[in-house]
């Protein structure tokens, strides 16, 4: 009796622990970390590129590390497992058709951004303006030389 009594009381104690264990395996753990690198999409400054596909590929990869979509905010987030230069491909749409862009991330030795790469636009942004800004003044100018020559004959036809 003796016996059955330890069984009894070992079966109590033991039973909560394998139901807690039980319990464990099913629950969701997670920790939360300051790593990785985000990256904002976006086609204008306040028009993001909300829910766009996207591809990460790794250094040398030629199978995607990563894919999804950016969130509602245009942002995609990656977290690298080694240094070297990352490529994002991205594929938006808008209202007006499918745009797509190759983002370049350089991860350096401690897996921080080193630099990425910005559009051709992007880079020279100052030297188009300012051409651009050149020419309208050139064009307008001419405008203004070529409407002044053809009215001055025509007020001297008048005078004879």
């Amino acid at each position: 009796m003796n016996r059955k009594l330890i069984s009894c009381l070992a079966g109590i104690l033991v039973f909560p622990l394998w139901i807690g264990s039980l319990g464990l395996a099913h629950s969701i753990h997670y920790d939360v970390q300051p790593k990785g690198m985000s990256v904002k999409i976006f086609y204008a400054v306040n028009d993001p590129a909300s829910y766009s596909e996207y591809e990460v590929y790794g250094p040398g990869d030629h199978e995607p590390y990563q894919t999804g979509r950016t969130d509602r905010a245009g942002v995609l987030s990656f977290l690298p497992d080694r240094p070297g230069a990352w490529k994002i491909k991205v594929l938006g749409e808008s209202s007006h058709g499918f745009h797509g862009v190759t983002i370049e991330v350089k991860v350096d030795q401690a897996f921080q951004l080193e630099s990425f790469s910005k559009p051709l636009v992007a880079q020279h942004t100052k030297v188009i303006v300012g051409v651009s800004v050149i020419f309208g003044l050139f064009g307008l100018v001419s405008l203004y030389l070529s409407r002044k020559r053809k009215e001055e004959p025509s007020t001297e036809e008048g005078k004879r």
